[in-house]
């Protein structure tokens, strides 16, 4: 049989029989993997050794890649097919030449034609897939980087804040938000009547509701467990790895994936990778020899966000399933198996978050408390948040999606800096399902203060950014959600917004007060002064109860005693907050890079 022949030719020494390569052919085939692909993972032998060996076998030429040099002008139909495209013709001297990455059953067919028209040799050219890939990426670069920056846009106009962030409407936002913190701020000493019960919407709401959804969580059983696939039925899972300037981790990054409990040869991984970030790209391209990875180069054209980058991979993306993971993520090594069940059991799921537990807790007390903040949120209120059905602002890693519901919601927004929020606003308002599950990433808090307020003054313009963008048409906003998560996003998102600089404004108006030696504008026996009280330790208490819980959640009560420290980390989320808004103004799209590898503990597998 030729095929047969195929095999034995192309596997060499490491085929023995007609029987062995029968029975890898037929792993191939119920894998549903391409088996020249399948040959190369599972025999450890280079890609372009399998094909070049297909090619002589067939009588074809054979090129490792398609040359830069030769004109090719590759039509697209469809962008978001890009990554299954096989051919590319091109002009080579006097003579069209076709370049294919053909598989094994076309090249059975190739090798049957090549016999009746021999000519045709010199006019087919195999080439690795990953060669097609990344002629295809360099030849249709411009397209891919137009759709990375004006995808959301086109699709829903609305949800773009390079279209809806206009300098009239970042005004009006600063003033209104100067004015709700004044009026918060003055609470203590005027107009109980009328803005106690406005700190109290801004304040209490808020917090009760973190701290009812915190309570919920932590008294549930166990998720339930979920039959775990067989390897023939998982699906393709491509993983997204944006990088810039991050080359220090990428021998960490590739021990993480290839950790990964699931079938390679089912795995897609690509490195994203700005092209000014010249010392990444080598170190990713020397681990390219593994099959499993590929390198997508993005072109520098601004906005230099990581979203703009996603965006830019998202074309070429092979899986039914897609997950992005950040520079410093070692992910638990069964994470892909458990989210491919859950999507699997739940047809009508689109996304899901994955817990985000930080790993060097231990590190200093900046590092203890943005441990407990991650640890109440992501083990805690976001599935809360998921089981009630309510908008769910992602994290920024670790989020897993149907990659035909991802495209259908217009991707990311590249110019939001924490696009993750604004995407699971975005689901929730076109009726896409989003959960948690509480399969856990290991994340790397930033241990400087510089590193974390450059971080945190990102997350909070990208918070204004989100909160604008959807409120820009409240009428269609509303109808889009509904009025309960309308008053959900209103109270979670605005109220993070508005409570940050609040800490600041009460300290000083707090020590200026005591310094002056003037009463603080509160009578002891006074019910507001009762009620004011009241909001304000059930605001600050909620923040120390959710943070406690989610601690004990995760065996770290260890660190509980540093949430003494909890107000001097707010004060410090209020100068991020006003950074934030100067941001807003002078460079809204600007991205601040977190440094990631910084820290002095062991990580992953060197930790345990």
């Amino acid at each position: 049989m030729s095929s047969i022949d195929l095999i034995r030719f192309v596997l060499g020494k490491a085929c023995k029989s007609d029987q062995q390569a029968l029975f890898m052919l037929d792993q191939a085939l119920s894998a549903e993997v391409e088996p020249l692909v399948y040959f190369a993972i599972h025999l450890n032998i280079e890609e372009a050794v399998i094909y070049q060996r297909a090619a002589n076998w067939c009588g074809m030429a054979f090129s490792e890649t398609v040359p830069a040099k030769v004109p090719a002008n590759p039509t697209i139909a469809r962008i978001d097919a890009i990554a299954f495209v096989k051919t590319i013709r091109a002009k080579l001297f006097d003579r069209d030449v076709l370049f294919t990455s053909a598989g094994f059953s076309e090249i059975l067919r190739i090798r049957e034609q090549l016999i009746l028209q021999p000519d045709l040799g010199g006019r087919i050219c195999l080439v690795p897939p990953r060669a097609i890939r990344v002629g295809l990426g360099d030849r249709c670069a411009p397209l891919l980087l137009d759709q990375a920056r004006t995808r959301l846009a086109r699709q829903w106009p609305y949800a773009s804040a390079h279209l809806e962030l206009g300098l009239g409407t970042r005004i009006v936002f600063t003033i209104a938000l100067v004015l709700i913190i004044s009026l918060a701020a003055l609470t203590p000493l005027y107009m109980h009547p009328i803005l106690v019960p406005f700190l109290a919407f801004v304040i209490l709401i808020p917090a009760l509701f973190r701290m009812i959804a915190a309570l919920s969580s932590f008294w549930l059983d166990a998720e339930p467990e979920i039959a775990p696939l067989d390897d023939q039925d998982l699906p393709h899972y491509t993983i997204l790895i944006p990088l810039r300037d991050e080359a220090h981790m990428v021998t960490q990054l590739v021990s993480a994936m290839n950790r990964l409990d699931y079938p390679r040869e089912k795995l897609d991984i690509k490195f994203v990778v700005e092209s000014q970030s010249r010392n990444t790209l080598n170190m990713v391209a020397a681990e390219l020899g593994n099959p499993i990875f590929e390198l997508v180069i993005v072109p520098k054209q601004e906005p230099f966000t990581k979203p703009k980058a996603l965006n830019y991979a998202l074309p070429m993306a092979r899986g039914e399933l897609i997950v992005i993971y950040d520079a410093e993520d070692i992910p638990e090594p069964d994470q892909l198996r458990q989210a491919a069940a859950r999507f699997y059991q739940e047809p009508g799921l689109d996304c899901l978050q994955a817990e985000l537990v930080v790993e060097n807790n231990s590190e200093n007390w900046l590092a203890a408390l943005f441990c407990a903040e991650y640890s109440g949120l992501f083990g805690l209120v976001l599935p809360a948040l998921s089981r009630w059905n309510m908008p769910l602002p992602l994290g920024g890693t670790s989020n897993h999606f149907r990659l035909k519901s991802l495209r259908e919601v217009g991707g990311w927004d590249a110019f939001n800096v924490t696009e993750d929020a604004d995407l699971g606003i975005r689901l929730s308002r076109l009726r896409y399902r989003t959960g948690t599950f509480s399969s856990r990433t290991l994340e790397e808090a930033p241990i400087t203060y510089g590193s974390w307020l450059a971080q945190r003054t990102r997350w909070m313009k990208g918070w204004m950014q989100t909160f604008i963008v959807h409120n820009r048409h409240p009428k269609k906003f509303l109808r889009d959600i509904g009025w309960r998560n309308f008053l959900i996003f209103q109270a979670f998102v605005g109220g993070m917004i508005i409570s940050a600089p609040l800490h600041s404004l009460f300290t000083i108006i707090l020590v200026f007060r005591l310094f002056t030696g003037e009463a603080l504008g509160l009578a002891p026996n006074d019910l507001w002064t009762f009620i004011l009280l009241t909001i304000l330790f059930v605001g600050y208490g909620a923040s120390i109860l959710v943070s406690t819980l989610g601690l004990k959640r995760l065996g770290l009560l260890r660190l509980a005693h540093y949430q003494i420290l909890f107000p001097i980390y707010w004060i410090l989320n209020s100068a991020a907050a006003f950074l934030a808004v100067y941001e807003l103004f002078s460079r809204p799209y600007f991205w601040a890079k977190t440094k990631h590898g910084v820290t002095r503990f062991a990580r992953g597998v060197d930790a345990q």
